[in-house]
């Protein structure tokens, strides 16, 4: 997959950082010594973090060159790291492990969890955030479009690229046996957007991106028109003309 684009990502920074400030805001780490941000992207999160912990070793990583640039540029302050978070395990002295809207692009990801979970410290938190909207038109949309006979063949591996996040109670499984406190909870927003068109903008940043990388740019252009024509008819205006973005986030909060 190509790499991500910072600038397209942050269209929508205020409305994408806000499942970030719900997060933070139920961690019970009042001093910390490290804090990582795992799948930093462009920093916002990051910065977050910074301003929660001034004091603390504030550490970002992630895959994408382009989203590694432009924290840097934000928080020159803070060390960021590209690396993969399935090859990674916190150093010695970490608090706090944060991870928003990352994880359900990670395979076999409650492994990974476990794994985290078990590298922290007492008292150490793992705070994670991960989009579940595989069933919203947002992204069933996705899915019939590519199922298209113009593009079936060359998107039928997307199509198996992310599922459904595993059920609450398999996170409660998998996490209880080690954990002192274990939080989960689902939050269903509702972003207020122009319209069908910035829908589309929205996920281009992230949900579009493994479906239109492998086209060329007239077949992205047919597809991109196909996807919004759906999208239109999935997301009518409401009476100011403009449109809710129906966007459900399950959260977990692992106390170590």
């Amino acid at each position: 997959m190509a790499d991500w684009d910072a600038q397209q990502y942050l269209k929508f920074e205020d409305e994408r950082t806000r499942a970030a400030r719900d997060l933070l805001a139920q961690i019970p780490v009042t001093e910390a010594r490290g804090v990582v941000d795992i799948g930093c992207g462009p920093g916002n999160s990051t910065e977050l973090l910074a301003r929660r912990w001034p004091q603390a070793r504030i550490t970002g990583i992630d895959t994408s060159a382009d989203m590694l640039r432009q924290a840097r540029e934000r928080l020159p302050q803070a060390t960021f790291i590209e690396a993969n978070v399935s090859h990674w395990a916190p150093p010695v002295g970490t608090d706090v492990v944060f991870a928003n809207a990352i994880f359900q692009w990670v395979p076999d990801h409650l492994n990974q969890l476990k794994r985290l979970t078990a590298a922290l410290p007492t008292g150490g938190v793992l705070a994670v955030q991960m989009p579940d909207n595989m069933n919203e038109p947002s992204h069933v949309m996705m899915r019939e479009v590519a199922q298209l006979p113009q593009f079936q063949e060359r998107l039928a591996h997307v199509l198996d690229a992310r599922g459904e996040l595993p059920k609450p109670g398999a996170y409660y499984d998998a996490l209880r046996p080690l954990c002192q406190r274990l939080d989960i909870w689902h939050t269903i927003y509702n972003h207020v957007l122009d319209d069908a068109g910035a829908i589309v903008e929205w996920v281009k940043g992230t949900g579009l991106r493994p479906f239109l990388d492998p086209l060329d740019a007239p077949e992205r252009k047919e597809f991109l028109e196909a996807y919004k024509t759906r999208i239109a008819a999935s997301y009518p205006p409401q009476a100011d003309g403009k449109v809710l973005l129906c966007f459900p986030r399950l959260f977990l909060l692992v106390v170590k």
